[in-house]
């Protein structure tokens, strides 16, 4: 039988998923992706059945931010909710799992109690799943305040019900679906997975609670590094990463990161990213590249810099590498304050960070016994999340040989 894997994230998402994916056809079952269109020729390429899903993302990093207004945002709310109804439907024929991954997954258990499949929700983070042990994910709209958590997670689930709430329940009804009263428990369910490290980002209430933690999901990658990347590396001393990803920055963060970098005497290496930041040529101390194996290059740098994503954390803690987090939105916050916490590293303020503000951050982060640390930690961190995930898909659900 076949199983779908959905996510409509940016890479940050798409990568766990098709660790997942592998995983599940190392154990001889067929494997459906709906994804993001920019992921297609990639997922392709390692042998997978492609569904996209909405729009293409790299073109978002380098948009505006401007705000949408209350009826834009409710249109592209129920826009959204449209296209995934309309969307899953047709990837999740013959499918006996569905599995939804990451934020914003409103239509996957409908379709999945439509075909009477097994459906399953999973989280790259802990503060995105309710709990009274934390707040929702700090957003916009979410003023500072002394509310409980428990009463921030209430107004959380009002708000997900006045956005999205009156388009699902129509998408059901169009299928003679019972309407939901309360989206998230919908989509979260009463025993969603967490695929986080247990170390690194631990979920906080007693264990044998409803949270299934499997463990982050990665796989192998056994590309090898750049010939010019790997003459720069070996010229001198480990030089700082910097990378923001899928992440919205202005083209010249690049100068920015430079100037850090060279304020503690060490070089740089600057991931263009889906912002195609603009490295300028012939600085014999910079390097700027394109997408890259981050688990063989990360275990070659003095400190990575990044914006927080989980997969670039849990990349980055298990290399050994400190690290300065320059969190932009969602999850992204939890992990800054992880690493902080943790000793591996420091943070920065939100937003678009100044010279001075990464200087400051790569001077902890640079330390001989943050670096000690970093590398301590990195024996805890482990790599066999999407394998456990996969088992226990197989002892949930009657998958057969494909």
């Amino acid at each position: 039988m076949r199983v779908l894997l959905s996510t409509i994230g940016s890479r940050g998402e798409v990568q766990p998923v098709v660790a997942l994916a592998s995983e599940l056809r190392a154990l001889g079952q067929d494997v459906r992706l709906c994804v993001p269109p920019d992921f297609r020729d990639w997922l392709e390429e390692l042998g997978f059945d492609v569904v996209p899903i909405g729009p293409e993302l790299r073109g978002t990093a380098s948009a505006s931010r401007s705000r949408l207004t209350p009826a834009q945002l409710r249109e592209a709310a129920e826009g959204t909710v449209t296209t995934q109804f309309e969307t899953i439907a047709v990837a999740a024929e013959g499918c006996a799992v569905l599995v939804a991954a990451g934020a914003l997954q409103f239509a996957t258990r409908s379709i999945a109690e439509r075909i009477g499949a097994t459906y399953v929700y999973a989280s790259f983070c802990p503060i995105t799943l309710p709990s009274e042990y934390h707040a929702p994910p700090p957003m916009p709209w979410r003023a500072p305040g002394e509310a409980a958590n428990r009463d921030l997670w209430a107004e959380d689930a009002r708000r997900w019900n006045r956005l999205f709430g009156e388009r699902v329940n129509s998408c059901r009804a169009t299928a003679g679906q019972a309407p939901v009263g309360d989206l998230q428990q919908h989509v979260f369910t009463g025993r969603p997975w967490l695929a986080a490290d247990a170390a690194l980002a631990p979920w906080p209430e007693p264990a044998g609670s409803r949270v299934l933690q499997t463990g982050a999901w990665s796989r192998p990658d056994e590309r090898p590094l750049s010939p010019e990347l790997l003459d720069f590396l070996d010229a001198d001393e480990p030089p700082v990463y910097f990378g923001f990803g899928s992440m919205r920055a202005p083209g010249e963060l690049a100068e920015t990161m430079l100037a850090a970098a060279r304020a503690h005497g060490r070089r740089a290496v600057i991931a263009r990213g889906w912002a195609d930041l603009a490295v300028a040529d012939g600085h014999p101390d910079c390097l700027g590249i394109g997408e890259v194996n981050q688990q063989a290059l990360f275990r070659r740098v003095a400190a990575v810099v990044h914006h927080g994503g989980a997969g670039t954390t849990t990349t980055a803690a298990r290399a050994g590498a400190p690290q300065v987090v320059v969190p932009q939105m969602y999850d992204q916050h939890y992990f800054a304050a992880r690493i902080t916490e943790l000793g591996l590293g420091a943070a920065t303020e939100p937003g678009v960070p100044t010279a001075g503000a990464l200087t400051s951050a790569l001077e902890v982060a640079l330390r001989p016994e943050v670096t000690a640390r970093a590398r301590e930690f990195a024996s805890r961190v482990r790599t066999d999340g999407a394998v456990i995930a996969a088992r226990h898909l197989l002892a949930t659900a009657p998958l057969t040989s494909a």
